[in-house]
């Protein structure tokens, strides 16, 4: 239990800059991680078709369609076990941990069998995929199917971990998966052949899939590993009891975030249909543009799981003023550290779009897409920083509603009216997703900063002062 109890001393007494940076800093190099999956992978695919590297984001918003719940339960379990810890109730923590992993392993394993099998619908007649990328994404999702399982998991464990205050571990694994897919990649994308015979077939979409599977199943294998010799006290078991409190808890937090993930996921599949309607040229910008915006925000990415951390910790140990303070600095640090990024990536943005296309049509479409999104990512980091803020609170339903109306009111509605009714035709859609940036941004940063969602979920235990916490702690 002793390096618990270090963390959480770290976490809820430590200086709030410092201890950002603390937990931030690995989190963010695992978001590096996992875009460099995408960047990775889309090179290759643009080594082997100027068109190919589209199908990864053709099919990535059906992936986290049923991923959703997974999201929901990760949510509800960091709020459970940080603020668990922060309680120093270790014991129902671990009874926590082994539901926790129960659930996510059954339920995604039933989640992949049902994608694998609706993905042609889906395809064909809700995203309506461009007829040059349809068979591309038809076998890239077949084997992503696999990456339900291994990735709900990898989330599973990972998120135990961060809850801990342990953010290195998760960073030190995926840095070996992604090595592991950097070495895969190539040839299982283009081939690999040994005196004109090919050892293994050029597979192009597919064999990115495969590649991403492989590197994901060795960083899960990896995960197991490090959390059981590092905290054998909450190893999980497999279990057939799951407790009517946890299951309450769990779908009271979880549900509005899983309701907004899969309606993110629909809304972002309906974008897709949007863009599609345009041409393969005008979804490959997509997918060049956003591979941009991730690089970006690559930085928020890592340090909003920390912040819904280190509130859910102060909540449970009843240091409620720090985690208002948490909140409005990390909305401070996090907003313009994201503008900084920006203008880096669009001052250097005609380097990165000639990296993966020579073709002037789809440069030209990446151009006005990032030009006109990118300045609207440091309110997207405000909606991101709220969504953190009600992930470690507990508090989930008003960013969820705030998280609906962003893309379906703004981006989805106003899209549409202005691409199709006005006739603004791309420049409407990249108008309208920098629209509903701005607005969530705004909207999100007010909540945040007016602090009722600031109640913990359990009352504190074994300390002193106000809320059961000492002066001296609730000034920190």
């Amino acid at each position: 239990m002793e390096s618990l109890g270090k963390y959480r001393e770290n976490i809820i007494n430590g200086p709030i800059g410092k201890t950002l940076l603390w937990l931030g800093l690995p989190l963010m190099l695992v978001q590096l991680v996992n875009i460099s999956y995408n960047l990775v992978d889309s090179f290759w695919l643009s080594r082997y078709s100027e068109i190919a590297l589209a199908v990864p984001r053709q099919v990535w918003p059906t992936f986290m369609f049923l991923n959703a719940i997974i999201h929901g339960l990760m949510t509800a379990n960091l709020a459970i076990i940080s603020q668990l810890i922060g309680g120093k109730r270790y014991e129902e923590a671990h009874k926590t941990v082994s539901q926790f992993v129960t659930v996510s392993l059954s339920l995604n394993a039933a989640l992949a069998v049902v994608y694998f099998n609706l993905r042609p619908f889906v395809f064909r007649y809700i995203v309506q995929t461009p007829p040059a990328l349809y068979e591309d994404v038809l076998g890239y999702s077949g084997v992503i199917a696999i990456d339900i399982v291994f990735s709900a998991l990898t989330l599973t464990y990972s998120t135990i971990l961060q809850s801990i205050g342990d953010t290195r571990t998760p960073a030190y694994v995926n840095l070996i998966a992604a090595v592991s897919n950097f070495i895969l990649d190539p040839p299982f994308i283009i081939g690999l052949s040994i005196n004109g015979t090919y050892v293994i077939p050029p597979m192009g979409a597919v064999g990115a899939a495969t590649a991403t599977v492989l590197a994901r199943m060795a960083g899960l294998v990896a995960l197991m590993v490090f959390l059981n010799k590092k905290y054998p006290y909450l190893t999980p078991r497999v279990t057939r009891r799951l407790e009517k409190e946890w299951v309450f808890t769990s779908f009271k937090i979880g549900a509005p975030v899983t309701l907004m993930m899969s309606s993110n996921s629909l809304a972002f599949m309906f974008q897709n249909a949007l863009i599609n309607q345009y041409g393969e040229y005008a979804a490959t910008a997509a997918a060049i543009g956003f591979l941009l915006m991730d690089l970006a925000d690559a930085f928020l990415w890592g340090f909003t799981s920390s912040v819904a951390v280190m509130i859910g910790q102060a909540l449970g140990a009843g240091l409620l003023e720090r985690a208002k303070k948490i909140a409005r600095l990390s909305s401070l640090y996090i907003a313009i550290s994201t503008g900084m990024a920006s203008i880096m990536v669009y001052l250097f943005r005609g380097f990165f779009i000639n990296i993966f296309t020579s073709n002037p049509l789809v440069y030209g479409e990446t151009e006005k897409f990032v030009s006109l999104f990118l300045p609207s990512l440091p309110f997207f980091t405000l909606f991101f920083i709220g969504m953190s803020v009600g992930r470690g609170s507990g508090k989930t339903l008003f960013p969820t509603i705030i998280g609906v109306i962003r893309l379906w009111g703004i981006r989805l509605a106003l899209g549409y009216f202005l691409s199709n009714q006005l006739g603004w035709t791309t420049i409407g859609i990249w108008v309208a997703m920098a629209l509903s940036n701005y607005f969530s941004g705004v909207t999100m940063y007010a909540w945040v900063h007016q602090g009722g969602w600031a109640v913990p979920l359990f009352k504190p235990q074994g300390e002193i002062g106000v809320y059961g916490v000492s002066n001296r702690s609730l000034n920190k």
